[in-house]
């Protein structure tokens, strides 16, 4: 992974410096709220329902031991002993006080971290496939790429003040785990007559008016990766609404113009911003591949692995749940759950995230990762290591078998924390996975995604859920509106809203509905949620949900 040379860490230095200075000023008088804002939110300090909040970037959901270590200093020192993972990869600080946000800043400053460019109208956190450099379906790890737009995004002049918030995601698998169809860009890695470089991907993105992006370039070549960014930026800034911020994402811009019209300018921008790149990037981009060696893996026999699969149904069930393929067949990907049944989805504890920052030292190679389903991963592990791994997660409440299953539920902090939401989010998430537990069915139930958003803004991604839950306020009271069929995978699609939403009280009730006839209708175990779903349509559901609706009908 990559390491901050003197020139990253003069840099952030300085940056963190000039913050401090500006918190004083704020904390003093000297600066008002109004004043403030546009400071703050460039160093990822927000100002939530209840108090401030810090959030921090992972870049490309890339951590090492240490790394994770200074996170959970940060959640015991300064704030309430936890943190918020979230679908940014990043992690989110919900209580720091505003005088102790500089010294937060310098210790991630002392681990190769920072929260630059977290919020504010420009480039965020470029995300990437959470299983890079390990997958066993994957061309080549992105995360290199990932790295050399972090490094040209921060604090590029030009994209500093956007007409809204920018971002980009990146995968080297054909199997998207990074929803580059849900973006301002997405990328994914590909290779023509065997030469490597992108399809690049516009105009996703969720929100107020879902939409799923458009290809606007099948290849592009390694080379251009940068220019052709900066071209599709140029355009957006220039072509861009700004006279509504609801209509300010490039989604908008290029449905308004076209694709095809924003692919002829694009291009043309290109032609003119490709002769001012010298190599220099290409050179960077050498020099950060280094950081990016696969580790010397171990080899060995895997009997220990075989036999607690064999004999220990508690591990096994994990395993089933929680391992992915890796590269090496001797080795495994790990997801560790920070869903635990009844908990809220997304934050681990101090001493949890010690617990993971151990593990990776020990067993994976020092690294770990943070994904947008808000799990963390162990990306390279030994067979052999599996047991003890299960056995120290099991003893501090992370070995929960719930990867990609009902109550692995994407959930925004709602209105228990942020102060643009409508609606609860962390209760619904947490009283469905306790019911489902309750019924002892997740399992039978197999592959299915409930994703929750407390607001319009949907930063639950419900929209590409298979079960999409908005929460929405209807004079003064919680409402639920839900959505079947949505989809964050290549064959991404926006879900379709069965119809009025649900109270409170009634929304668990309603998913467990929905579960019924999907049980009822599937062709077998084998066919998942989603494969029914398009198979029999809305209406069996619809049916379900809205009983007095049909007998209106007949």
């Amino acid at each position: 992974m990559y390491k901050y040379n003197e020139f990253d860490e003069a840099f952030l230095a300085e940056r963190n410096a000039q913050f401090r200075a500006q918190v004083e000023r704020r904390i003093d008088g000297s600066l008002t709220e109004d004043e403030f804002k546009p400071l703050r939110l460039m160093n990822g300090v927000y100002l939530q329902l209840h108090a401030y909040m810090l959030r921090v970037a992972v870049p490309y959901g890339t951590l090492n031991s240490a790394q994770m270590r200074t996170l959970a200093l940060l959640a015991e020192k300064w704030d309430k002993g936890y943190g918020h993972f979230t679908t940014r990869q990043n992690i989110q600080y919900n209580w720091p006080k505003l005088r102790d946000i500089p010294d937060m800043l310098d210790a991630l400053g002392e681990a190769g971290l920072h929260a630059i460019q977290t919020s504010g109208n420009t480039i965020r956190n470029t995300t990437a496939d959470h299983f890079a450099g390990a997958a066993a379906d994957e061309l080549t790890d992105p995360r290199p790429y990932a790295e050399l737009i972090r490094q040209w995004s921060t604090d590029h002049p030009e994209f500093q003040f956007l007409g809204r918030k920018f971002k980009i995601a990146i995968t080297g698998s054909g199997n998207d785990r990074a929803v580059i169809k849900a973006h301002d860009v997405g990328l994914q890695v590909v290779e023509q007559g065997g030469k490597v470089g992108f399809k690049v991907v516009v105009g996703g993105g969720l929100g107020r008016t879902p939409m799923i992006g458009q290809v606007l370039r099948e290849f592009l070549p390694q080379a251009d990766l940068l220019p052709y960014l900066e071209s599709v930026l140029t355009v957006y800034n220039v072509l861009g609404r700004r006279d509504n911020k609801y209509k300010a994402r490039i989604k908008i811009t290029v449905s308004e113009n076209g694709i095809d019209t924003y692919r002829a300018m694009t291009e043309e921008a290109f032609m003119a911003i490709r002769g001012q790149y010298d190599g220099t990037d290409q050179q960077q981009l050498a020099e950060i591949k280094t950081h990016f060696q696969a580790p010397e893996f171990r080899s060995g026999s895997t009997e220990a692995f075989d036999a607690a699969y064999a004999n220990d149904p508690v591990f096994r069930a994990w395993a089933d749940t929680n391992l992915a393929e890796h590269r090496k067949g001797d080795h495994a990907i790990v997801t560790i759950s920070i869903k635990a049944h009844g908990q809220t989805p997304g934050d681990a504890t101090a001493e949890q995230m010690r617990v993971m920052a151990d593990l990776g030292e020990q067993y994976a190679y020092n690294e770990l990762r943070i994904s947008h389903q808000q799990n963390v991963i162990l990306p390279h592990v030994h067979k052999n290591d599996l047991p003890a791994i299960h056995a120290t997660l099991k003893a501090n409440g992370l070995a929960t078998a719930n990867i990609g299953l009902i109550s692995d539920i994407i959930a925004c902090p709602g209105m228990d924390y942020c102060a643009l939401a409508t609606a609860r989010s962390i209760p619904v998430a947490q009283e469905i996975a306790t019911r489902f537990d309750e019924l002892k069915m997740e399992h039978d139930i197999g592959h299915l995604q409930i994703k929750i958003s407390g607001c319009i803004n949907a930063c639950g991604h419900h929209h590409v859920a298979h079960i999409g839950i908005l929460g929405l306020d209807r004079a003064g009271v919680e409402n639920y509106q839900i959505t079947l069929g949505g989809d964050a995978t290549e064959t991404a699609a926006i879900g379709t809203r069965t119809g009025p939403g649900f109270a409170y009280d009634e929304i668990v009730p309603a998913v467990e509905r929905i579960v019924e006839v999907y049980m009822a209708q599937r062709e077998g175990s084998e066919e998942t949620f989603l494969e029914t779903y398009r198979r029999i349509g809305m209406e069996p559901f619809k049916a379900a949900l809205y009983p007095e609706a049909q007998k209106k009908v007949a």
